[in-house]
């Protein structure tokens, strides 16, 4: 794979030295390919990275509030669950996997808002995905424009609709495992303002046992232009989730097609929920001809209460923070200058507190006691400045990316069970933390020809500890010698439009280096199994990526377009100078316990060797359409030695619908079929060193690693009625 990176660096020397001159800017080709494109080839130079993005065409191939179907479909992007809706993993290019909760170095955010909060943990619980509009990936270490981005961010954007006019509009769908679903939305708008307000409700009893369930969301998002330089925008949500936990399932069960869940988690009814609110301001202004900001206030509160296999947590986390960038655009002759510059600032004063059950079967709720009881309270605080200057010859059509960010991360927490009597023999585990400023560079050679844009770069992460591996709660010390991780990305990347701009091709070709790996380690000599952090070494992900779409127009009395797409991904992740300090490694010859595992040049962990997904659209001109997508997963790895292999699945899921505009209304009649080859597959795999997980109460004599997901064939049906008052 290292021959394919030294080709591309090559080809894209020779092509940005080559004095070809720009047949026209991409901003004015009127594209006449899939409705993403536009958008897409705008963020890739932008970005100076590897881009794709989803438009609302895109997001309504399957359920909206299924994101983890939808986002799958990219090359380089693959989404975990734990639950129904919930528990999502982020997973980019290999990295983002080895997380048993939750998402830990790759960024996510809401219309300039951070989704992310101040200690770099992503919940993505209590967001409204069906009220999303439009989704773009930055695929790799993204740190310079987004601070902590070790693999990459993900934005989810609801953009403003300039319709001129008041229009209501309700979606509902209903199906299998009692689904039910719908959105209430008012959407009112001129040329000088765009508001709108959705109530949406999910409900659903799960396919698995005590799988089920409900979230309600009320949304308000708005556009006011306040003159011809000047915009402000708002969003404000509400949203409650609750979603019920089945536990995990051993191997055996699941290719046997056998799914009655972990008892260590439906005897306790376990589940999360979430109340919370997410409230955020923006103002976009040209403060002079040449200068203009973009400012973002945010707050973000949840309150979550859980209920695990092994404990009953409560936390309320709320943070605030602003992103203001500020963008100078200046042209001399031949020559265009934009410098991008700003900060984003995040400040979280949270508090949880955690009971650990005693595993008891006749009183699944019994704790151990407040000895084993923490109740913490949180001061945590990320900074990231950034610059990022483009300088563009425009005769050439070629721009050199050079940009800089310093982020910095601390934390303060306060034992709050550490008052002095409280707690006999209990240990103060109160510490402060604050990482030294991590500088992430990030440099871009970008050339346009006709209408392909070669991309080759540079660019650094970095990811630091959270707050809670930064201590031992084992052996109650700071955990002292953890480091961040660090991540070097070179990237090579097209993205071209060929065939009258009909048909859109991207490729990219990139080798990332991790290094500082944080892994979580069981304690030496430690009966209580208790774990920590550490950094146990690099690794090396190298992979080859390749999408293609194309839209073909008929002059067809019936057929009005043919829409297919092929996403392709190859990867070679490997470990190296990888090493796990194992204390339950037993000799076989002297009987001692404790070994320190070498895995040098094994495959990493849950990431497949290929990945892909084909899709095949029809639309007719009477108003009928059928989309088809195929999503295929790989082989995996789960264990560190590369002795558990997983077996690969292939998804296939269509809809079939009639949508058409009579009158003032626009109905939207569908069929949803998912898993119509009725295959087995998972939906959460647990990796690494969290394998071999064992619950007290458990059903199971084996460990139970795995989150099965439905292994035949169901149906959603849905409609979408819009009135254009």
């Amino acid at each position: 794979m290292k021959k394919y990176i030294c080709m591309a660096a090559m080809l894209g020397c020779v092509i940005a030295h080559a004095q070809q001159v720009q047949e026209g800017s991409i901003d004015e080709v009127n594209i006449l390919g899939r409705k993403k494109i536009k958008q897409e080839r705008a963020e890739f130079k932008r970005h100076g990275q590897s881009v794709e993005t989803l438009s609302e065409e895109d997001l309504n191939r399957n359920n909206p509030a299924a994101i983890d179907q939808t986002l799958s479909t990219m090359p380089g992007l693959q989404v975990d669950k734990r639950t129904n809706f919930g528990g999502q993993r982020l997973v980019l290019r290999g990295y983002g996997n080895d997380q048993k909760f939750n998402n830990w170095g790759v960024k996510a955010y809401w219309n300039n808002m951070p989704l992310t909060n101040a200690e770099g943990v992503t919940v993505l619980d209590d967001v409204d995905f069906a009220y999303v509009t439009n989704v773009e990936v930055i695929k790799g270490p993204a740190a310079t424009m987004y601070g902590g981005g070790v693999g990459g961010a993900v934005r989810f954007y609801t953009r403003p609709d300039f319709t001129k006019g008041a229009s209501i509009s309700e979606n509902a769908m209903f199906g299998a495992f009692k689904t039910f679903q719908s959105r209430t939305q008012l959407n009112v708008a001129d040329e000088n303002y765009s508001v709108s307000a959705a109530y949406g409700h999910l409900e659903t009893d799960g396919y698995r046992p005590n799988g089920g369930g409900l979230k309600n969301f009320f949304n308000v998002n708005g556009t006011v232009k306040l003159g011809k330089k000047d915009q402000l925008s708002f969003f404000a949500s509400q949203a409650y989730s609750y979603e019920h936990t089945s536990g995990q399932i051993s191997y055996e069960d699941y290719y046997a097609g056998i799914d009655n869940g972990n008892t260590a988690y439906i005897r306790k009814n376990s589940g999360t929920k979430i109340k919370s609110t997410r409230v955020g301001l923006s103002n976009m202004v040209s403060l002079t001809s040449n200068l203009r900001n973009y400012t973002t206030l945010f707050y973000y509160n949840g309150n979550t209460e859980s209920v695990s296999a092994g404990a009953y947590g409560v936390t309320s986390s709320p943070n605030v923070g602003l992103r203001s960038t500020f963008t100078l655009k200046n042209e001399f002759k031949d020559f265009e200058n934009r410098l991008d510059f700003g900060a984003e600032i995040q400040n979280s004063v949270s508090t949880t507190s955690s009971y650990r059950f005693t595993g008891s079967i006749t009183n699944p709720l019994e704790t151990a006691g407040m000895v084993n009881a923490s109740y913490f309270k949180y001061n945590s605080n990320q900074s990231t400045y950034f610059v990022i200057d483009y300088l563009t010859y425009k005769p050439w059509g070629l721009t050199l990316l050079a940009g800089l960010s310093a982020n910095r991360t601390n934390y303060d927490r306060k034992d709050l069970y550490a008052l002095p009597g409280l707690i006999a023999g209990h240990t103060d585990q109160s510490f402060e933390k604050q990482y030294k400023t991590a500088y992430t560079p990030h440099f871009a050679l970008q050339k346009e020809w006709k209408h392909q844009i070669f991309n080759l770069s540079y660019s650094e992460g970095y990811n630091s500890p959270t707050a809670a591996s930064s201590y031992i709660t084992g052996t109650n010390t700071m955990n002292d010698d953890l480091k961040p991780e660090r991540a070097k990305m070179l990237d090579f990347s097209v993205h071209g439009l060929l065939m009258n701009t009909k048909l859109d091709y991207r490729i990219s070709a990139f080798r990332i280096d991790y290094s500082d790996k944080l892994t979580q380690l069981l304690i030496p000599g430690n009966t209580a199994n208790q774990t920590y952090w550490a950094n146990t070494g690099s690794q090396k992900n190298t992979g080859l990526e390749f999408s293609v779409g194309y839209q073909y127009r008929t002059d067809n009395s019936f057929i009005e377009r043919i829409v297919p797409f092929v996403n392709l991904s190859y990867y070679d992740a490997k470990y190296k100078d990888f090493s796990v300090y194992d204390p339950k490694y037993q000799d076989p010859d002297t009987k001692k316990l404790g070994k320190l595992m070498v895995y040098d040049h094994k495959t990493v962990v849950g990431v497949p060797r290929n990945k892909y997904a084909l899709g095949l659209d029809i639309y007719t001109k009477p108003g009928f359409y059928l989309l088809n997508t195929f999503n295929y997963l790989g082989q995996v790895y789960t264990n560190f030695t590369n002795e558990r292999l997983v077996k690969g699945f292939g998804l296939l899921n269509a809809k079939l619908g009639y949508k058409k505009t009579f009158g003032k209304f626009d109905v939207d009649l569908y069929v949803m079929g998912n898993n119509l080859t009725n295959q087995i597959n998972y939906t959460f795999l647990f990796l690494g060193n969290n394998i071999n997980d064992s619950d007290k109460g458990s059903n199971y004599s084996v460990p139970t690693d795995l989150n099965p997901g439905p292994n035949t064939s169901y149906f959603f049906y849905g409609v979408n009625l819009k009135y254009r008052f």
